[in-house]
């Protein structure tokens, strides 16, 4: 049988943060596996126990300057390639609709809803990236990254405009809200 290495990244679209791809190979199957949007906080919390403890797995944080300097793609790339080269197995496959030149990778739309794999990447992807700007948040008070995990909310939007963009912000990220009237 083959074993498979699902992968699935979590803040893609924020404005401030890192982006984080996790790539999980299960050694036993996992009740209640979901794309991690579809899950409670807790819910993803204890799944995120479960998988650490029944999986063999790699966790990628790229910063927010990486994606600035080298774009999206390439930090997907990035982070895609430093999963392969840590989990060795017989295939991968990832969220969505792109392989993004990868060889010996296959996508799909939806995966993190149909397998399990890609699941519980999903899970650690979020997870990780969650727990992590709560963390930082303390280190810059003006933007509630607790809140929000950087994301492009109404309370963030206001935060940037009074207080300007902090180290964490994605500043090659451009927001029609935040554009100069003049």
């Amino acid at each position: 049988m083959k074993k498979l290495c699902g992968i699935d990244e979590a803040g893609r679209g924020p404005l401030a943060g890192p982006m984080v791809l996790a790539g999980v190979i299960l050694n036993s199957p996992i009740d209640g596996l979901n794309d991690s949007k579809k899950l409670t906080q807790n819910k993803r919390e204890k799944l995120f126990k479960i998988i650490i403890q029944n999986s063999l797995y790699h966790i990628v944080f790229i910063s927010n300057e990486y994606i600035d300097k080298y774009g999206l793609s390439k930090s997907i790339q990035y982070g895609l390639n430093e999963i392969m080269q840590h989990l060795d197995t017989d295939e991968y496959l990832f969220d969505g609709n792109t392989t993004f030149g990868i060889k010996n990778l296959k996508s799909q739309i939806k995966a993190d809803q149909s397998v399990a794999e890609v699941s519980a990447a999903s899970i650690l992807a979020k997870v990780s990236r969650d727990d992590y700007m709560v963390k930082i948040a303390s280190k810059f008070p003006n933007y509630n990254f607790e809140k929000h995990k950087g994301y492009g909310t109404k309370t963030h939007i206001e935060a940037i405009k009074k207080y300007g963009l902090s180290t964490l912000h994605r500043k090659s990220y451009k927001l029609k809200a935040l554009e100069s009237s003049t």
